[in-house]
């Protein structure tokens, strides 16, 4: 059953949703028809039986809450989760890959690391119930497919699920500017769970405790530390490189 609506905006995540999810998809709100893109948007939304409607730019700027939607919105129903954390630890096998998002604020940040999880094979992310930036529109527009694509947990602590993640088998790697490790140090075989911090004040303090390891990037420059969409997708694929080369 459906539990709350919700909108998809831009051409790509719009796109990417009504093929990935048809069935979730109520209405696709359109402000131009001239566009050959828009057009093609439409004649897709009919042929899965989605309604199809047209309206002021100033609405779905509205709807939407941004004024970057290319023109088109997409009303969708949001159904449970695809898989919860009870379904997640139960599903751990030897190549699982999970990311954890201690306290992400930025909804373009998270819609950026969910983009990288779906480029990297990201199995799940979990995110805190509390005090951290929620799947929206911002974030599906941004992740371009990923926030269709792989699971998004809320847990409500942080530190707990990471043990519990322990206790399944799973290898806890936290990104720390204050790690001795790098990066590059490890090798990254088995069930890995990469965590990283929020913006600006990084992994607290009961959330690195609960790691195996603490691992850094390498700064050669000036600045301390990169934004944590950026070492995010460094970091995954540093992790698929590390497995990659294990295998050859």
């Amino acid at each position: 059953m459906p539990m709350s609506s919700t909108y998809v905006y831009g051409i790509h995540a719009v796109t990417r949703r009504l093929r990935q999810s048809p069935r979730q998809c109520v209405a696709l709100i359109c402000a131009d028809r001239r566009n050959p893109r828009i057009m093609e948007l439409i004649e897709l939304a009919r042929n899965s039986g989605v309604e199809v409607r047209l309206e002021k730019r100033e609405l779905l700027t509205q709807l939407g809450g941004s004024s970057k939607h290319q023109g088109c919105l997409l009303q969708t129903v949001e159904t449970a989760p695809l898989m919860d954390f009870q379904q997640c630890l139960d599903s751990i096998g030897p190549d699982s890959l999970l990311l954890v998002l201690d306290g992400v604020q930025d909804p373009h940040n998270l819609g950026a690391c969910l983009r990288s999880a779906d480029a990297c094979g990201v199995d799940a992310v979990l995110i805190p119930r509390d005090r951290a930036v929620k799947v929206n529109a911002t974030v599906r527009k941004v992740a371009a497919g990923g926030a269709e694509s792989v699971a998004v947990i809320e847990v409500t602590n942080i530190a707990r699920s990471l043990k519990e993640l322990k206790q399944a088998g799973v290898w806890i790697y936290g990104t720390s500017e204050r790690a001795g490790a790098s990066l590059y140090d490890h090798d990254y075989s088995g069930p890995v769970a990469l965590v990283m911090g929020g913006e600006g004040s990084g992994l607290r303090r009961l959330t690195m405790e609960s790691c195996d390891h603490l691992v850094k990037l390498p700064m050669r420059g000036q600045v301390e530390s990169l934004n944590v969409s950026v070492a995010t997708g460094i970091c995954l694929y540093e992790i698929l490189r590390s497995r990659s080369s294990q295998t050859v």
